[in-house]
């Protein structure tokens, strides 16, 4: 069973431990790949809304995200939220809870819909889950992002409205 509660101070060793060879590999994510920790706690924790943690029956972590608002002012209804899962556990549906609690907690904080602004192209299983989950391609973004293995791919803009 999986357990999606709220981050805490004694999860960042593990949210790290997943997020830094993510943002290292520079494959999915448009964050400097020599990311600080101190930085990207500050992007994955300090700034969003909400972080949460996606943890097993032994409470082992397999899976964070973060939720903020889009942008402020008049687009603050749009929440934003990033995802990052494990590799020894991707492809066992730790994404799709995890997408899936977002959207509760988005709706909760009065979200009224939720946008990624920068999925890559390249990142196949996660746009075709986003896409079950009934976002819609709303943008593409060509020559965006700058793959390491690809070179400039596109980057999409996704969108779904919550309420």
């Amino acid at each position: 069973m999986l357990a999606i509660r709220p981050c805490t101070d004694a999860d960042w060793a593990s949210v790290w431990a997943i997020l830094a060879p993510i943002f290292r590999a520079g494959e999915t994510y448009g964050v400097a790949t020599d990311i600080a920790e101190g930085e990207a706690y500050a992007t994955w924790v300090t700034k969003p809304t909400a972080t949460c943690v996606a943890a097993d029956e032994g409470g082992h972590i397999l899976g964070t995200y973060f939720l903020k608002p889009n942008h402020e002012g008049p687009g603050a209804h749009v929440a934003n939220c990033g995802y990052a899962v494990a590799e020894a556990a991707r492809n066992q549906g730790v994404a799709r809870a995890m997408c899936r609690h977002s959207q509760a907690a988005a709706v909760a904080r009065g979200f009224r819909a939720m946008q990624y602004n920068f999925v890559a192209a390249t990142n196949a299983p996660a746009v075709r889950l986003w896409q079950a989950e009934g976002f819609a391609v709303v943008g593409t973004l060509p020559g965006a992002f700058r793959h390491p293995r690809h070179g400039f791919v596109a980057a999409y803009v996704m969108y779904k409205t919550l309420i």
